[in-house]
């Protein structure tokens, strides 16, 4: 077996099949080549990752360059194995050559909790005499156990039990009938869960108990709705087509679309990582960015009680956003003429397993792109956008994130988070006081305050890998009103501080300022703003981490301390909440924090360097949000600053467009059409002068 699949993955490289790109991910052949790799030497293992171990920068950006003259970058698996007694082990095995080319047990870790394992939790609790008995003293009883279910997430971090052994905490829920939601009967007690031994081996349970919820379901299944008076009936189909195809073409997984090209790679911790990004500025091929991925999270929660302290999961780092990745569906996720993608992944036997439609590729209209009327003569230029959408969903227990990467035709890219899905809930008397740390969004049911904040990894490219971060502020001139340089107190700039240290790089939201990150090429300056080329990052939704200093969320969570962060580019600092995120004290914080604290003075200034931006939302919850939360947007952007020489959209056919001569002569201007055009949403003929399409032929 470990022959054939070796055979297999080396028929594949070279040259039998066509090869995979270096940045691809692992598929399912070259999965399973690695676990038979590792099997060889080391038996009665469980899986936990079998991911592609990135090809070093230097040794693919030269493969790039010249991948006719260069030695193609060998395929390496990524693997983490779990031992019995929760021994964690961390390996590398080399495909092209078959072999194992690093294995070591590494102590004092706990990997990641997969799907498989969280699925454990459920049916071991149901059976567990002492959850049975707290269950019996909320009142359920032993017959409706059935009926009793649990998210299981990692139990962050607990004094009592430490890192060496891997745990879990189950956050119990009761379903009266199989279609009630059962974060409308949340439970009062928590077990924790030995997923070595899998058994339960302790029960947290309040000072003041609260009896399982009496309150009637509150459900959001289409049975429900329509029980209750049925759905809306004046929606209108919309139909979105594109009967020419789309506008961008494949090449493997390099995307071309509108002077964009991209590598679309994708694996189980980040889910979409998007690779050596370029944008052709009429024949010459810039690079913007190496690589930018979502890369952490952190929802905190913000009851102080015990055991709500655990409550603060790192979604990416502790369960993986690839490995909770849904299968799209047309129509339903997306929408419109659609491009998908496949995942593989490992499972804890060390098969390979799919994930069908992991990602969704389609174009979207996004508006007007640019517009402009000369109120003299009414001669118009207005030209419609479109954006391209790389996106995937992911389901981590009770939320769902889906995650949309969109490029622009004027050379901006922008990162959108929609949050849905369930709030997390917790039980409570009827009149109980929540102390301000919750909402009591339906009888019975309380909601705690938390947060979500995601870190994102930029690896800027900008015209080449010498780079700058400078944080630009918009602030009043210095000098005082009746000056001679400020006479009438109306002068403001841009003014830039130039983050030259991994310790100097540290840097906080200010709205006061409208504070922007412009990351800049010096060595390359726009000839007509005499400034640097640069792209700058527009993130206006970036709550302080709300947990004070020296809490167990801020030690474990050392990126959310701070907006921003710049690092001097490392091959190995990928997590900036360290590679092994769960069950960690944070003494020492892991990750950025351990990275900047090992060489402070490094400098980021005309290096190859990467930013980390840590943004999200504050989440109060209310009514609103129950029984499923309405989709809540958050967005950032990634803007060409002094990067093009004008704007790069001109080329853009436009819907429509008449020059003051044409006026002159007497070619129709805009007005008829618009005034046609209002009157065909209610069925009235076209006026004279009229047209569907603003008259762009």
């Amino acid at each position: 077996m470990v022959l054939e699949r070796l055979k297999q993955v080396a028929s594949h490289l070279i040259g039998n099949a066509a090869p995979p790109h270096p940045f691809d991910p692992l598929s399912d052949t070259e999965i399973e080549a690695a676990v038979a790799v590792v099997r060889k030497e080391h038996d009665g293992l469980f899986y936990n990752t079998v991911t592609l171990w990135e090809p070093r920068k230097v040794e693919i950006q030269a493969w790039i360059k010249d991948p006719d003259h260069t030695v193609r970058p060998h395929r390496v698996a990524d693997v983490v194995a779990i031992g019995r007694g929760s021994k964690v082990y961390d390996g590398l095995v080399d495909l092209n050559e078959g072999k194992i080319v690093k294995w070591e047990l590494t102590e004092g870790v706990q990997p990641l909790i997969t799907m498989e394992d969280l699925q454990i939790v459920e049916s071991v609790a149901r059976k567990d005499p002492k959850v049975i008995e707290q269950c019996g003293l909320i009142g359920i009883p032993p017959a409706d156990m059935h009926k009793v279910y649990c998210d299981p997430w990692t139990i962050g971090y607990d004094e009592r039990f430490g890192s060496d052994v891997r745990l879990q905490q189950a956050l119990m829920y009761y379903r009266p009938h199989i279609d009630d939601s059962q974060y409308t009967y949340p439970l009062d007690f928590c077990p924790i869960f030995n997923a070595d031994t899998q058994e339960i081996i302790h029960i947290d349970v309040p000072k003041v108990r609260r009896p399982v919820n009496q309150a009637p379901p509150n459900n959001f299944h289409a049975e429900a709705i329509e029980a209750e008076g049925g759905f809306r009936t004046d929606l209108k189909p919309i139909n979105i087509t594109q009967p020419e195809g789309v506008s961008f073409t494949m090449d493997g997984r390099i995307i071309s679309w509108q002077n964009w090209k991209v590598h679309v790679g994708f694996n189980y911790r980040e889910g979409i990582v998007l690779s050596n990004i370029t944008y052709n500025d009429k024949g010459n091929e810039r690079p913007v960015f190496w690589r930018i991925s979502l890369a952490e999270m952190v929802v905190p929660y913000g009851n102080p009680e015990h055991p709500h302290q655990r409550k603060h999961a790192f979604d990416l780092g502790e369960y993986g956003g690839g490995y909770m990745t849904n299968s799209l569906a047309l129509g339903c996720d997306c929408k419109g003429a659609i491009h998908y993608m496949d995942a593989a992944f490992v499972n804890r036997a060390g098969a390979s397993q799919t994930i069908k439609n992991a990602i969704c590729i389609h174009e979207e209209d996004a508006g007007i792109l640019f517009k402009h009327t000369d109120f003299r003569d009414e001669s118009c230029t207005i030209t419609r956008a479109r954006k391209l959408l790389i996106s995937h969903v992911f389901t981590a227990a009770n939320y769902e994130y889906c995650v949309y990467w969109i490029f622009h035709q004027d050379g901006t890219i922008q990162l959108e988070v929609k949050l849905t899905g369930i709030l997390n809930t917790y039980a409570m008397n009827p009149g109980e006081d929540t102390h301000g740390w919750g909402t009591e969004v339906y009888p019975g049911v309380n909601a705690h305050n938390h947060q979500h904040l995601f870190c994102l990894r930029l690896d800027p490219n900008i015209d080449g890998p010498q780079n700058t971060v400078f944080q630009v502020d918009a602030v009043a001139g210095e000098a005082p009103v009746g000056s001679a340089e400020n006479k009438y107190g109306n002068a403001f700039y841009a003014k830039k501080t130039k983050l030259a240290t991994q310790e100097g790089g540290i840097s906080d939201y200010d709205g006061n300022t409208s504070r922007t990150w412009e990351m800049s090429n010096t060595n390359k300056i726009n000839p007509y703003s005499h400034k640097p080329v640069s792209y700058k990052l527009v993130s206006r939704e970036v709550p302080t981490l709300l947990p004070k200093e020296g809490s167990l969320v801020w030690k474990r969570a050392g990126f959310a301390r701070h907006a921003v962060h710049v690092t001097k580019y490392d091959d190995d600092q990928i997590h900036p909440a360290g590679r092994h995120v769960p069950q960690t004290s944070g003494e020492p914080s892991q990750g950025l924090p351990a990275w900047i604290a090992a060489d402070p003075t490094a400098s980021t200034d005309n290096t190859d360097v990467v930013l980390w931006h840590t943004f999200g939302i504050t989440h109060f919850p209310s009514p609103e949000d129950y029984p499923v939360m309405p989709a809540e947007p958050m967005t950032l952007l990634l803007r060409p600053r002094n990067f093009f020489t004008r704007n790069p959209a001109l080329d853009v056919p436009p819907s429509f467009s008449s020059s003051p001569s044409s006026i002159l002569a007497g070619k129709s201007g805009l007005r008829g059409a618009v005034d046609g055009i209002s009157r065909l949403a209610f069925g009235a003929s076209k006026e004279k002068g009229g047209s569907d399409d603003c008259g762009c032929k």
